[in-house]
Formats: C-alpha cells, structure tokens, sequence
C-alpha cells in the first residue's frame, strides 16, 4: 500500500506540471492540423468574419479599499485608453477605504468618471457587483486599481464579443519586478501558466480569468456565489453554461510585484483559499458528461490544489519504506530537493536573491506551503471575502505613480 501510495502521488503531480501540458500540446497541434485539412478541402476563410465596427458599450469597473499609492496613476491610465469616449463608462467603487484614496479621487474627478463610496466594507466582489448594477453597458471590464492596462486593451478584449458564443474574455498580466524583488522562479511559472491558457484557449477548454483585466457579457453576470477569487468563479460558471472562455494575450494589463516576501506569500495563502471555496463549492463540474471540461479543470486546477498533500504523502510513504535502497534513494532525492527549496529561502530571507538553482525549489514549495495554509484557513473560516491589500512602495506620492503609469506603459509595449 505504501508503494501504490508513493507512486500514486508523484505519478499524479508529474503529470500535473508535465504531462498534462504535453497532452494539451499534442491536442492542439491535431486539432490545428484537423482545421489545415479542412481548409485545403473546402478553401474557405481560414478566420472567422468579425463586423469591422464593432464597438459594444463597456463599462470598466474597479473596486478599491486603500489604494492612495497608485489610485492617480489608476485613473491616468483608464482616461487614456484607445476606447471611443461615448463608449466607455468608468466607475470606481470604494469599499470604505481608511486612507487618502476617496480624497485623492475626487481631486481627480472627470466627466468621464463615476465614483461610488460604500460606508462599510464588504469586499471586491460586492462591489463591483454594485456597479455592474448601476451601468447598462453590454460589457464588463474588471480591473484592478494597482494593474495598468495598455491602451489597446480593451478594444482586443471586447472585439471577440462579436461572437455572439463568447461570455468571457480574460486578458494577460504582467508582474513587473519591483526593487528588491527576486523575479525568478515566478517569472518562470507566469510563463509557463500563459502557455497553458494559449493551448486550452485554443482547443475551448479555457476556465479561468485574470483580475487584472477580466471582460464579461453583461447577460451572463450572474452572482449565485459569493467567491473570494471572482476572477476565476465568474468565467467557470460563465464556461460550464455552455459560453465560450478566451484568452487574449494581446489584452495586457502590467502589476508591480511587491518587493515584500511576507505580503507575496500572504497574497498566495488569499488565493488558495479561494481556490479550495472554489473546489468544494463547484462539486457539480466533476460530472464526465462535461467532457474536456471536466479533464482541464481535473488536470489544470484540481491537481494543483491537492499537490501539498499529494507531496507529503509521498514524502511520508518513502520514509516509511526507506529501509528499500530505491525508496531510500527517492527519499534522499527528495530531501535535497526541499534543502535547495530551504537555502532558496534562507538567501531570501537574509535580503539575497537565489539562483536558478535554489530559485526553482524554493517558488515551487513556496507556492504549494501557501496552498497548504490557504486549504487550512478555509477549513477553519478565517478567510473572508475582504482582506489587506498588498502593500506599495509609492504610498501615497501622485507624481512617482505617474512614474510607474510609465514603466507599466513601457513594460506592455515591449510585450
């Protein structure tokens, strides 16, 4: 039993981070090469026909609570999006920030701009949930007050609303590195979750959305669950009713990753619980009749949620059995992997930055002790739907936001 147990687990998360991407990969190039030989047979259009003036009313919706660090350079960049004006709505919704973020707004008031204070704080979801209510645009674009969004953003994600099968369009986030900020090893896994949202995009098994640009068809918002990850709840419920996710990497929003180690992993730990409120809430999508669905969601999410335990499993199995000179090498094997991961974040923790070498180990159990306290704190309730926001250099300075307005801005044009 140990044995089966070990090989359970470690066969599991292999396939998790390896083989289920090489899968995705090989159903993408036969789905391509299924689209080339229907092509050379009827030699039609290879591209669907989209109306050229396509220009639905948007409306950009964002939820703010103490953001007085990046509010200005927030509504620089909305104001200057390539949107026709008459088209585009902005509204704001403060969730009773305790800062200078309701002042420093209302010194930069627009005609443009709407901006709602709530008394109490109720957490994002609420808030934008209040908003959508107060526009009748047919589209919604979510945003975060800390992520800049390119000028051509939300003309690439709204164009594919022009297809009446598409409910949710998500776009792609840039995390920037901030002074003092070790980029590696996250670096490394933002690029490897893109290119995994490019193949499930393409072969319509896209499930997630991104925060920091998340467009949505104003029909299909519906609220049946309160969530702490809304920018992954919204899409899944939108993509098991039957509508289309996409991901659009051209739609670029850029976020700053913050130079604080204790804020990063505080940030990791939120969203793991809401992905584990995400799991036990969404039971319904596990049913086979959903087919690659259910497969992507299994493979992409489910996986990862339950990789901690799957690792520990393993580490405990090969340690039960490390009499076996095979499992007492898979053990060693395994303790030099977690003291790379160890060193990694002694040299992170010291102000130094790991390399390649340690980097690798340390975000990769970094990332799963977070999803291991995330799964904790939901079971034991502590997680609510507000929280902390991550903390910022530039508290409060209108002039160095305008500063990181820029380098955001420079950042998505060299993407």
């Amino acid at each position: 039993m140990l044995t089966i147990t070990f090989w359970i687990c470690i066969g599991a998360v292999a396939y998790h981070y390896i083989g289920y991407p090489l899968l995705l990969f090989v159903f993408s190039v036969m789905a391509q090469a299924k689209s080339d030989l229907l092509y050379l047979i009827r030699r039609g259009s290879r591209r669907c026909p989209l109306p050229a003036a396509y220009l639905p009313r948007v409306a950009l919706l964002v939820s703010a609570y103490n953001e007085d660090a990046v509010i200005a350079a927030k509504v620089r960049n909305v104001l200057a999006l390539d949107y026709p004006a008459d088209h585009l709505e902005v509204l704001f919704g403060l969730d009773a920030p305790a800062d200078g973020t309701a002042q420093l707004l209302k010194s930069l008031q627009s005609e443009r701009m709407q901006v709602y204070e709530f008394p109490v704080r109720r957490g994002k979801l609420a808030v934008i949930s209040d908003l959508a209510g107060r526009t009748s645009a047919e589209i919604l674009v979510f945003t975060d007050a800390n992520t800049m969004l390119d000028r051509d953003s939300i003309r690439n994600l709204v164009r594919h609303f022009a297809d009446s099968r598409v409910g949710a369009v998500s776009g792609e986030e840039i995390r920037l590195a901030a002074p003092g900020t070790d980029p590696g090893g996250e670096s490394l896994y933002w690029r490897y979750e893109s290119a995994l949202k490019v193949l499930e995009s393409r072969l319509n098994c896209s499930l997630g959305g991104n925060g920091a640009a998340l467009a949505v068809r104003r029909s299909l918002f519906h609220l049946s669950k309160q969530s702490i990850v809304e920018d992954f709840q919204i899409p899944l419920d939108i993509r098991f009713q039957g509508h289309r996710v996409i991901y659009d990497p051209e739609a670029i929003a850029v976020e700053e990753i913050t130079p604080s180690f204790s804020a990063q992993f505080g940030r990791r730990v939120r969203i793991g619980a809401g992905n584990y409120q995400t799991l036990f809430r969404s039971v319904e999508y596990f049913n086979p009749r959903h087919g690659l669905l259910t497969f992507s969601f299994f493979s992409h999410r489910v996986l990862r949620w339950f990789a901690p335990l799957l690792l520990v499993a393993a580490f405990v199995s090969s340690l039960l059995m490390v009499a076996k000179l095979d499992f007492a090498l898979l053990f060693v094997a395994q303790c030099v992997f977690y003291a790379m991961a160890g060193s990694g974040y002694y040299m992170k923790k010291k102000g130094g930055r790991p390399g390649a070498l340690l980097s690798i180990p340390f975000h990769f159990c970094l990332m799963n002790v977070a999803l291991l306290f995330g799964l904790f704190r939901y079971l034991t309730g502590k997680q609510t739907l507000t929280w902390k926001p991550t903390p910022r250099e530039l508290r409060g300075e209108v002039g160095q936001g305008e500063a990181t307005a820029r380098q955001c801005e420079d950042a998505s044009l060299a993407a």
